[in-house]
């Protein structure tokens, strides 16, 4: 196996790492940045305020993109496995 193969392998899987982890994290930043908003207009200095609405939506969104990350990692996955017999003969 080559160094360029090998970088090619771990640039998948960053991107691959990226593009799971992207919808949780975009959903973190927007409700945080929107409780955020709503505690500097009130004051509110409450740490459970921005816990809780954060926790429910990332399961939320988990709940809604879940088998589509499942489904995506399994899929890369298995290209690597498939690939095995290539990259050894």
């Amino acid at each position: 196996m080559s160094p360029d193969e090998v970088i090619e392998f771990g640039r998948g899987a960053l991107t691959l790492a990226l593009l799971i982890g992207a919808p949780l994290l975009i959903t973190a930043l927007v409700v945080g940045l929107i409780i955020g908003v709503f505690q500097a207009a009130t004051q509110i200095n409450e740490m459970t305020l921005s816990f809780i609405p954060k926790l429910l939506a990332m399961a939320a969104v988990l709940v809604a993109t879940g088998p589509w990350m499942l489904r995506v990692l399994v899929d890369y996955t298995r290209e690597l496995i498939l690939m095995i017999p290539e990259r050894l003969g």
